[in-house]
């Protein structure tokens, strides 16, 4: 009796072991991390740029909120998943992990004629279209969405083997209709955020680019009044040298545009994106010595 009694004892011993979590300490730190983080992905403070104007937060954020609590839930999910064979997957929280961090920036206008307009444009769900960054034409930002979440900006698009932009990328949207200059103040202000976000994600200057140049054959934004070379005098993209070089006669054309970045599935459509934002004055399909010389300038760098 004695004997079966120690054997029943012995066996809940066993059994209290088995169930024990032996990653306890682990799941904690990882508990931890996930508080942060969601911490991170909930903050809305106007945060200052280097030159005058401040990032603003909408008075709309009751559905931001609404939204950022279900990618919350999200985030601390641990449940176990069945496979389709049968076999169920362990969750063991891992401690070392961060935020996925942007790494391009596309710059768009908003084709549209006033902040007040993009902004109710952006908080009605039925549009399904967003940006992290608004910038007005007098300069003030309007700062949407955090940075370490995916907007719907840059929608059907890919640069080089990137086929989902939207989720690699932060987007800002200059307040203009597309057939307008671009205010100094409002790139004065771009140039302020572009040094923010390029310092805060060590985004290399070659990745900001326009949503024309992902998206050749649906968009033309910003529009070819876009100063894109004062953004890359001042480090925000490239730009072709002053005296341009006679490309080799080996030259391939198509392919200097692929390893620049652009789809050619359409190649008329990827010659006109980049005379759009490098030749800005002879936006077209036309491959002159100009042009050629151009794409092997930027194919280069």
């Amino acid at each position: 009796m004695k004997k079966h009694i120690y054997n029943i004892i012995l066996l809940l011993f066993i059994a209290s072991c088995a169930t024990k979590n032996p990653h306890k300490e682990t799941e904690k730190e990882y508990n931890a991390q996930i508080k942060n983080l969601k911490e991170t992905i909930s903050a809305k403070e106007a945060v200052p740029l280097k030159s005058e104007p401040s990032v603003v937060i909408d008075s709309v954020a009751y559905r931001y909120k609404n939204q950022l609590l279900n990618y919350k839930d999200t985030l601390s999910k641990t449940d176990a998943n069945i496979l389709q064979n049968g076999i169920a997957s362990e969750w063991v929280g891992t401690v070392n992990f961060n935020l996925r961090k942007p790494n391009f920036i596309i710059l768009h206008h908003t084709a549209q004629d006033s902040l007040q307009q993009t902004i109710k444009t952006f908080t009605l769900k039925d549009t399904k279209v967003s940006a992290h960054y608004v910038i007005a034409r007098d300069g003030k930002v309007v700062h949407m969405l955090n940075d370490y979440l995916r907007a719907w900006h840059a929608g059907n698009g890919s640069w080089g083997k990137n086929t989902d932009i939207n989720s690699s990328s932060i987007g800002i949207e200059l307040d203009n209709n597309g057939s307008e200059p671009f205010s100094d103040t409002q790139i004065n202000t771009l140039l302020a955020l572009l040094t923010k976000l390029k310092k805060d994600y060590n985004i290399p200057a070659q990745n900001i680019i326009g949503h024309a140049d992902i998206a050749p054959t649906r968009k033309k934004d910003p529009s070819a009044l876009f100063p894109w070379k004062l953004l890359a005098l001042n480090g925000f993209g490239v730009w072709p040298e002053d005296t341009l070089e006679c490309p080799p006669t080996d030259f391939n054309v198509e392919q200097g545009l692929q390893v620049i970045g652009y789809n050619t599935k359409n190649i008329s459509a990827a010659i006109m994106a980049f005379k759009l934002h490098y030749i800005q004055t002879e936006v077209n399909d036309i491959l002159d010595e100009k042009t050629v010389s151009t794409i092997y300038s930027i194919y280069k760098k």
